[in-house]
């Protein structure tokens, strides 16, 4: 059993960061891995309590406390396979996810600090795979059966690799040309070094995934063509339209950018796919607009980049360091600052204003704010400008990461006849099928966009009802992550 006193013996605590200096001078990962016997003393706070709530908090079901005493008892490989049980790809998930499950948290409770979840969960798979514990696990027998998933980020992977373990032909097609979708292009490497990818993606070959790479389906391939060639189809496309600010005076100006396209140019300078980003941040006054992931992401690649200054907006208040119970009782998720590592590299942070112009002629030149109050009306939020508070920051460059549209409008939705619902995704029924026959959907292209763990859940989800669909008997075998776990293949027609 776990240790009921763990969480009175030892305060929270995490790994020291690299320093600022130094991640600076380059795109490695801003966390180095983290002594053994820290990561026991951090699980040992988990109390394996009665009704443990992190479940709840976590879409994709991880059983924490359970490989929380693995941990802390030493028990690394029979942690790692509880791990893989619910979740194919911890290390992508203990580096992005912002760790709902450490919110349910019961320590937090009374405002006590929560265990150290997310970095026991990344610290298994560091582990896992300095053992060489991570192996291919193909099917004993084939199904017979083809599907075709489109999109490779993390949902198409996910039901990819659920999929081929259960003996069905799996082909991934990519518009990109490499797999990863956001993962690859849209995550800068000091969050998740490629690197993590690619060992997946030679998981998933040798268990008889086959990639197709720069196809764009509904042009190069249309949607007629997928559904001769497969007997189903999963769309995991993601959640890809930006979301614009048109009506903005001055938008159309040079220098202002939806934020992705900054991530992704920078992102293939790194991966040494470009010599030279079409938008750099080298030397401009940068501001980033969106208080959120994507916007620190921008924060980190602009100081790397070198910078003169950059500066992020975000339109809400500065909310509270820690949990208002009166506000945020637990277990709900809390409203608090959330201070992301590029924050600890430079760059000022400006709360409850909002852009009022992009100033300039030839190109952007200020960004014009003013400050605003935030007021919630019939469920909606209303966000109202303080008369006289308007200021212009220099600005040479400013980067709109203020979220996502839903799914991109394009011919295989129209091939499909698939229309989008209100929030930009698309709908489906119970089983994840859309309205079109054998055709699935799951990720941000069912959701909008959202978190990696959803992402995650949901192509598991969508590769269980894909393989009912096509007859098959019983539960899709667990991403296990070593060899040693038997593979139990459901049968198909």
């Amino acid at each position: 059993m776990a240790d009921p006193k763990g969480f009175l013996k030892h305060e929270r605590r995490l790994p020291e960061r690299r320093p600022v200096p130094l991640r600076l001078l380059d795109w490695h990962e801003v966390y180095p891995v983290a002594d053994e016997p820290l990561v026991r003393e951090q699980a040992t706070r988990c109390m394996d309590c009665g009704v443990p709530f992190c479940h709840e908090g976590c879409p994709l079901g991880n059983r924490i406390p359970d490989w929380n005493d693995l941990v802390r008892t030493g028990a690394w490989s029979a942690a790692s396979e509880s791990l893989h049980a619910t979740n194919n790809f911890p290390e992508f998930t203990g580096r992005l996810c912002p760790a709902p499950c450490e919110a349910a948290c019961v320590l937090g409770i009374g405002n006590a600090d929560p265990v150290s979840i997310k970095l026991v969960e990344v610290e298994i798979i560091n582990r896992a795979v300095a053992a060489d514990e991570i192996h291919p696990q193909p099917a004993a027998t084939s199904s017979g059966r083809s599907v075709a998933v489109v999109g490779s980020g993390p949902a198409g992977l996910a039901a990819a690799q659920q999929l081929a373990r259960a003996g069905h032909a799996v082909t991934v097609f990519e518009r990109d040309d490499a797999i990863g979708g956001l993962l690859r292009y849209g995550i800068p490497d000091f969050k998740l070094e490629k690197s993590h990818i690619d060992r997946r993606i030679g998981q998933l070959s040798a268990e008889g995934v086959q990639f197709r790479t720069g196809v764009n389906v509904g042009v190069d391939v249309t949607a007629e063509q997928l559904r001769a060639e497969f007997d189903a189809v999963l769309l995991a496309t993601g959640a890809l339209a930006g979301r614009d600010t048109p009506e903005t005076p001055g938008r159309a100006l040079p220098g202002v950018h939806l934020a992705m396209d900054h991530l992704v140019a920078a992102n293939r300078v790194v991966a040494g796919l470009d010599e030279t980003a079409p938008i750099t941040a080298a030397g401009k006054h940068v501001v980033i607009i969106g208080g959120g992931d994507t916007g620190a992401d921008c924060l980190g690649v602009a100081h790397r980049q070198g910078a003169a200054s950059v500066t992020q907006l975000d339109q809400y208040p500065l909310p509270p360091k820690g949990r208002d119970e009166a506000r945020d009782p637990w277990p709900t998720w809390p409203w608090v600052l959330r201070e992301y590592p590029a924050h600890e590299e430079g760059g000022e942070r400006v709360f409850a204003v909002a852009v009022q112009e992009f100033v300039g002629e030839d190109r952007v030149r200020a960004v014009r704010i003013a400050e605003v109050s935030v007021e919630r009306r019939d469920g909606r939020r209303v966000v109202t400008p303080v008369p006289g508070t308007e200021r212009d920051l220099p600005a040479d460059l400013v980067l709109l990461a203020i979220g996502f549209e839903g799914t991109e409008p394009g011919p295989l939705l129209d091939q499909f006849e698939l229309p989008r619902n209100p929030r930009g995704a698309l709908d489906c029924g119970p089983d994840w099928q859309t309205g079109a026959e054998g055709v699935f959907v799951a990720g941000d292209a069912h959701r909008g966009a959202s978190l990696i763990v959803w992402a995650i859940a949901e192509g598991r989800a969508a590769a269980a009802a894909i393989h009912d669909y096509l007859g098959g008997a019983g539960d899709l075998p667990a991403p296990v992550g070593t060899a040693t776990q038997p593979l139990a293949v459901p049968g198909a027609r």
